[in-house]
């Protein structure tokens, strides 16, 4: 078998040629082809230069022409005048029109994915070879890579300042248009978002609570919300409950039927109407639930990079969750969990949503409101999360015994300890606990009334 190395590396150079010359008589067909072309796709050094200057040219509103283009190659040290213009006029003389730019590009794209696989499996082999990870680490390295390069942003390939400042621009340009709806992930409580500025793609949001105040029922709330709202998939990690009391749960927020009723049978007529509604809204919502114990993150992101359309991600809760390394130390090992889910999110580009317990801390005080070092079992959980969320109801504490079903008041409050795209403080919320379900109190302000 030959070495890998001795092979010549898949590139097309008539359809590196042909793309840049089709760009070069048609400026506007970069509009076409930016989203999935990148700079370093090119094989040929002098091309990614070439496309570079153009994007430049493009994204300033400048004319691109002939004399434009040399002229900035010149100025960036690519060519002297005369080189350039022999090879621009190469260019141009290759292609006849820009009609099939997309074809040239999809040929680009493709050899460099291939080149991008070649990287990967070197890479992949070569730790096999060496041994010096554990074989969990590896099948990670490998699913990681080649996840990436499957869904075109490839760790290994770099990036062009100049794509970022467009994605940048185009999001402003969202925004100036659409406003909110165009900040992120929405949790459908509009004084949250509005204070959030919405859950970013690869954000890592806790939501840390004492036992009973209601983490599981305000992320089951969420995430019903975001699939209602987006259209696209909820994936929801159950390490407490199973798959049926976390569905029964959701049933209960939904169709508003006393969650003891619907666990006791006891429902009436009204009740299963209500019930059948739910059921027929639910169905409709592309929610996934995984009640596997003690699962890792490896785990998680194996099926994660199975599912298309991934909206957001669920996990309840953080400290039930196994590190993918065997350490004694538990402080050490929630770091290593905390870390591997803020990669976890940035890795699929996917909001993830974890609830954390937090430490008896707050019992102890005289103000019972949570801190970020109550964060239960290690300070690296703060460090890794983008949003801290704790939730709170003051009628919890007053009540002797401290059940929830005791503290049934009806006033919560969600508050923001850290936000790393926007500001703190706390936002009041509606808290109906016989349906463990959260609201705004601009939609209901006597909530269970």
């Amino acid at each position: 078998m030959d070495n890998i190395t001795d092979r010549k590396l898949p590139f097309s150079i008539t359809a590196e040629q042909s793309l840049l010359g089709s760009l070069i008589i048609k400026p506007d067909a970069i509009n076409q082809v930016a989203d999935f072309i990148g700079a370093y796709d090119f094989y040929v050094s002098e091309h990614t230069h070439i496309y570079l200057a153009l994007h430049e040219l493009f994204s300033i509103n400048r004319q691109i022409d002939y004399i434009t283009l040399i002229d900035t190659l010149v100025a960036k040290g690519v060519y002297d005048k005369a080189g350039g213009e022999s090879y621009i006029k190469q260019l141009v003389s290759s292609v006849p029109t820009a009609m099939n730019v997309k074809d040239y590009a999809k040929i680009v794209k493709e050899k460099s994915m291939l080149r991008s696989l070649i990287d990967a499996g070197e890479e992949i082999v070569e730790a096999a070879f060496s041994q010096h990870e554990n074989v969990e680490s590896i099948v990670e390295l490998a699913e990681q890579r080649i996840y990436s390069i499957a869904e075109g942003h490839d760790s290994k390939n770099f990036v062009h300042i100049e794509q970022l400042i467009n994605a940048v621009y185009n999001n402003l340009a969202d925004l100036a248009q659409n406003g909110i709806e165009a900040r992120g992930v929405k949790t459908d409580f509009r004084d949250l978002d509005m204070m959030l500025g919405g859950i970013g793609n690869s954000d890592l949001v806790l939501i840390g609570a004492r036992p009973g105040m209601g983490k599981t029922s305000f992320a089951l709330n969420i995430a019903t919300n975001v699939a209602a709202n987006s259209g696209k998939k909820v994936c929801i990690f159950s390490l407490e409950m199973s798959g049926e009391q976390l569905v029964s749960r959701i049933l209960s927020s939904e169709a508003l039927i006393d969650s003891y009723l619907l666990r006791t049978g006891g429902l009436q007529y009204e009740d299963h109407r209500r019930l059948a509604e739910a059921v027929s809204r639910l169905a409709k919502l592309d929610i996934l639930v995984d009640d596997t114990p003690g699962i890792s993150v490896t785990a998680m992101k194996a099926k994660l990079r199975r599912e298309k359309n991934l909206g957001l991600v669920i996990i309840d809760y953080l400290q039930l969750m196994q590190s993918d390394r065997h350490i004694d130390n538990r402080v050490q090992e929630v770091a290593d969990i905390s870390r591997g889910l803020k990669i976890m999110a940035k890795e699929l580009n996917v909001p993830v949503v974890c609830c954390a317990q937090l430490s008896r801390g707050p019992e102890s005080r005289t103000v019972k409101k949570p801190m970020l070092s109550d964060l239960r079992d290690s300070g690296s959980i703060e460090q890794d999360a983008d949003t801290v969320i704790f939730l709170y109801r003051d009628e919890y504490y007053k009540e002797q015994g401290g059940s929830e079903a005791q503290a049934a008041g009806n006033v919560a409050e969600a508050i923001i300890a850290k936000n790393r795209h926007g500001s703190t403080g706390s936002v009041k919320m509606g808290w109906m606990p016989q349906y463990t379900k959260f609201l705004p109190l601009t939609d209901k302000e006597e909530p269970g009334a």
